[in-house]
Parts: structure tokens; sequence; C-alpha cells
């Protein structure tokens, strides 16, 4: 069985964590024979780090990089000096390390010179914390004796656009030059060890997938090299029917479609990057996600035909909070063609990105749903670029959720808004806006944000998402 493993951030945080992962591939791979490529995130924290950083760069203030790489050094070096027992692999794994941080330093000072953190540059920066955790992955599995190999996503042959911070695959071109690389190790015995989050353009400038694209690493390889399953390790037992720390009773789905994932990820679920699927969608290998913490838990598996016993009408409540609702109205956007492509014109080019869309059936009103941070800079753009001209008022509701009800039961069957809207009514809860999808896959709706919680509690009710599923097989 050939398996692309991929650690987040937790999963490499600490010594014991990492011999936790390295155990975890060592074992599958002894004693079940299992072929594996391993795919990593950033040492916790690590990301956020080089972020703050540069934002700091950006704003013209003193920054410390002598400081902040004697703290990044510190981290990494411990879990070294905790976990490598071998001398010689400690002393190659330190070497590495320190190599990597006298590039990333020199790259700093070149940014801190210029003041100006740019897309091209960013991405460059944020590939460090990917490459420093992934030299510690290897040679700790090195340390319990397996051969490994340790390449960044543009090593192992990952092409993208040239779309910073946000990249996309160049999949046919990248399956050709992944297949050829990895099968080459595989045939050797050896674990390939792969940076997540990190590809390259086809001018070989380095690139990123966009925050949580270790997920999307690891399908990328997982198509390219035709893998039976990929599996995401997180610290969860695998997606849940809700948020736990807003229903209580929330369970693990065992089994879920593609498609649900998918609506799911859109929608706020945690543990999985929005477009993970996309490359294993059109050949079907499945996606597990599982808890390192947890190993005998066989977690959520993702797959193209989920068993019958899987299947509800509803399969998840989740919620995104941190957003603000925009009304823009005028009785000039009505009958007026190209009215909606001028408003979503302004706020594209400004990077700032709708999550929800109504338009009233006068055309005189169109209500967006945005991220909380996004709201002033969108509110902005629209009055300086529009307001009094194609739109008449912009009014704004900064403290709202998106809830959205997902299950692929719903295609179909009558009566299913119905009882979405009575729950929430009984708890006093006011619908702001509705929002169905063609898929009928998913019934969004939003709410004030302090009826957020109420109204997911009442739905994970109404629905029993608190009764745990059937087993399904391994």
């Amino acid at each position: 069985m050939r398996v692309v493993m991929k650690f987040g951030g937790t999963g490499v945080d600490s010594c014991q964590n990492l011999i936790n992962v390295s155990e975890l591939v060592t074992n599958y791979k002894r004693d079940n024979g299992y072929e594996i490529v391993v795919v990593v995130s950033a040492v916790r924290g690590v990301t956020d780090s080089l972020l703050n950083l540069t934002d700091s760069i950006n704003k013209h203030e003193n920054v410390s990089i002598q400081d902040f790489l004697v703290n990044l050094r510190r981290i990494h070096i411990k879990i070294i000096e905790d976990c490598i027992h071998s001398k010689k692999l400690h002393d190659l794994a330190e070497e590495k390390i320190t190599d990597i941080l006298g590039e990333l330093k020199e790259v700093l000072g070149g940014i801190v010179i210029l003041r100006d953190v740019t897309p091209k540059s960013l991405d460059y920066l944020l590939s460090f914390g990917e490459r420093l955790s992934a030299s510690l992955v290897s040679f700790a599995l090195q340390d319990k004796g397996e051969s490994t190999e340790c390449l960044t996503g543009k090593e192992v042959g990952i092409v993208t656009d040239s779309n910073f911070g946000t990249a996309k695959p160049l999949m046919d071109t990248t399956r050709l030059r992944v297949r050829h690389r990895i099968e080459r190790l595989l045939e050797t015995k050896k674990i390939p060890v792969i940076t997540g989050f990190i590809g390259s353009d086809q001018n070989d400038n380095v690139t990123t997938l966009g925050r949580g694209g270790s997920d999307y690493t690891a399908t990328i390889i997982a198509a390219s090299i035709n893998a039976d399953e990929t599996w995401l390790w997180t610290d969860v037992d695998g997606l849940m029917t809700a948020d736990p720390k807003i229903a209580n009773d929330a369970q693990v789905l065992k089994e879920i479609s593609f498609s649900e994932a998918m609506e799911m990820a859109l929608f706020g679920a945690k543990y999985m990057h929005p477009r993970a699927l996309e490359p294993v969608i059109e050949i079907g290998i499945p996606v597990r996600i599982r808890n390192t913490m947890n190993p005998s838990n066989l977690g959520t598996m993702i797959s193209q035909n989920p068993s019958d016993r899987s299947k509800k009408i509803v399969k998840s409540v989740s919620a995104i909070r941190q957003t603000g609702l925009i009304d823009v109205g005028g009785t000039a956007m009505a009958n007026a063609p190209g009215t909606a492509a001028k408003i979503f014109d302004v706020l594209a080019k400004k990077d700032i990105n709708i999550i929800m869309i109504s338009q009233s059936p006068s055309e005189s009103s169109i209500s967006m749903v945005l991220r909380k941070n996004d709201i002033e800079k969108a509110v902005s753009i629209l009055e300086l670029s529009l307001l009094g001209r194609v739109i008449r008022k912009v009014e704004v509701n900064s403290n709202v959720s998106v809830i959205a009800v997902v299950g692929s039961g719903m295609r179909g069957i009558q009566g299913v808004a119905a009882r979405v809207f009575s729950a929430v009514a009984r708890e006093n809860v006011n619908v702001i806006m509705i929002a169905q999808g063609s898929s009928q896959l998913n019934l969004a709706f939003v709410v004030s944000d302090n009826d957020c919680e109420t109204a997911v509690r009442a739905l994970h009710r109404e629905f029993d998402l608190g009764k745990p599923e059937p087993d399904c097989d391994a």
C-alpha cells in the first residue's frame, strides 16, 4: 500500500511529538510494508512568527533579526538535542539547521535594507519554516534506522503559477516531475520527506500554496504517484459534526464524500485546506484525517462513494465567524447590466474576497459577506469608486456570522429548509441573509454573531447530529 502522510505543525513542535511521528512512519513501513511519502508543515508558530516579522518590516518598525534568529534556532536545536540520539546525526542535523538559518539571515538582511516585503519575497521567507521542520523529521527517521531524502516542494517538482501567496499547481507538469523523482526514491526503499506548502513557478521562484497548504501538497503528490490513500495527521480525531467548543455532543464523522468535505472546508471547517481535495477527486484517491495522539482511531474517511450507513440528510453544521455584512443599493442598479461586475471588480482589485452573496429580486441591492478585517477597506474602495454613480448607499453590519448546514442527503429532499429555519426561529434567532448553492449540498445563512452559537446548537439538535455514527470498515 502506498500512502502519503502529512503531519501538521503540532506533530513536530516538541521532542515527544516528533518521536510519535517517526514511530508512526517506521511502524507502518516495517510492520505493514507500506510505501510512505512524508509531507511536513512548519513547527507550530513559526510561520506566524515570520509573518509578524515581515509585517513589522513593512510598517518600518525596528526589528531585531538577530533576536528572531536566535529564538528560531533555540526552538529547533532543542528538539534535535532531545530527540536525535546518534552523535553523528545530531551534528549533521545541527549543521543543517545552521545552514538554513544562515540563508534566512541573508534574505532578511536584504529585505530590512529595502524596507519592502513583496509577495514574491514573502513566499521565499515563509518557505523557511517548512525547510527547518522537514529536516527535523528526516533526521529523526534516520535516527530510527530509516533511509530518507529531504526535499522542498520545489525540489520534488511541484510547479505552480506565479500567484504568490495562493499559487495553484500546474498539474500536468507537476505530475510528470513528481512521479519521476519520488518513484526513484521509493524503489531504493527511501522515505521521501517533503516540505508542505511550497512549490516554484516556471521561472524557478519559490511559491506557496496558501495557509494550510501542506494538505494541498500531500494530495498533489498523492495524485502524482497514484497513491492508495492520503492521511492528514492532525491533533483531532477527524472532521466533526460541529465545533465541539460550541456543541459539546459533536461527533467525529467517520465517512463523508469529497463534495461534502469540500463544502465543509469552504464554510470554515478546520483541519483541511479548502483546495486540498481537488487533485485527488478525479482519480478517486481517498483522504483520511487522523490524530497523531490517537493513532488507533481511523479518523474521517473522505471518498467518492461513502457507505450507505454514513448517509444522513445533514452531516455537519459549520460557522464562519469574524465576518461582516455590506449592503450596497440604489434604484440605478435595477435593470443595469454589469452593475454586479463593477462592484466585484473593484473589490477584487484590492484582493478582497467575498464569502457569500445575495441579490434582491428587484436588482436594487446586493448583500455581501466579507472577513471582518476586510470590511473597512471594502467600504472605502466602494465609496471612492462607485458611490454616487453606480450605487447610492453602503450599509455595514460588522458583527455577523455565517452558518452553513452541509449534507449530500439534502439534495432533492423537501422540507429541509423549513426544518432549518424553524429550528433557529424557536430559539428567537433572526436570519439576516440566505443563500443556497445549486448543488443543494449546503444551505447557508447569516445571523448576528451573538446568535451564532445558539443557532449551531439548535441545528445540531434538530438533525440529531450528537448521535454517534456506526463503525465503518478500515
